[in-house]
C-alpha cells in the first residue's frame, strides 16, 4: 500500500474554517503585541513629568503686619506670627498623624480638630496626642518682602528680626 501524503488532500469545509479561526487568532495576537510595543515606545519617548508647584510663599512686606498678628494660610499648610522680636512661621500640620490644623483667635492657640492636640503659639504642644511641636519653617526677608519656605525646616527657636 503506497504512503499517501496527506498535505496534498484537499480540506474538509471544518478544516478549512477552524485553521482560518485559528489564523485570524494569531494575527489579532500579532497586531495587539505591536500596538501595545508601539504605545510603550511613545511613552517612553516623551516621560511623565510632575510639576511641583513652588514651596516659597511670599508673605507681604513686614511693616504691613501689625505685632500680634497670626496669618492663617491654609491653602500653603502654614501660620505666619508677628511678635514684637520679629517674625516665624509654622506648619499647620498636626505632629500626630498629619491633620490640618486651625487657629483658634479667641483661646490664642492652634488645635487639632481631628484628635484634640492644642499648641501653644510658639508650635509647642500644650496637650496631645500630639507627639512633637509643630515644625517651624525657614522665614526670610527678600527685596523687602517676608518670603517662606515650606520646604526647610530651621529650629524651634529661629526668628526673623526686622528692624
Amino acid at each position: 500500500m503506497p504512503l499517501c501524503d496527506d498535505l496534498m488532500l484537499p480540506l474538509s469545509e471544518e478544516e478549512l474554517s477552524r485553521r482560518k479561526l485559528l489564523g485570524t487568532l494569531t494575527g489579532g495576537a500579532f497586531v495587539l503585541a505591536g500596538l501595545g510595543t508601539a504605545i510603550a515606545a511613545i511613552k517612553f519617548l516623551d516621560p511623565p513629568v510632575l510639576f511641583e508647584e513652588d514651596t516659597r510663599v511670599t508673605v507681604g512686606r513686614p511693616e504691613e503686619i501689625a505685632v500680634g498678628t497670626v496669618l492663617v494660610l491654609p491653602k500653603q499648610g502654614l501660620y505666619v506670627v508677628r511678635t514684637a522680636e520679629g517674625f516665624y512661621a509654622l506648619s499647620s500640620v498636626c505632629t500626630h498623624l498629619g491633620c490640618m490644623t486651625r487657629y483658634e483667635r479667641e483661646a490664642g492657640q492652634i488645635a487639632c480638630p481631628c484628635h484634640g492636640s492644642r499648641f501653644h503659639l510658639d508650635g509647642s504642644v500644650k496637650h496631645g496626642p500630639a507627639p512633637r511641636p509643630l515644625p517651624r519653617l525657614s522665614i526670610t526677608l527678600e527685596r523687602g518682602l517676608v518670603v517662606v519656605d515650606r520646604a526647610k525646616r530651621v529650629a524651634p527657636d529661629a526668628l526673623l528680626k526686622v528692624a
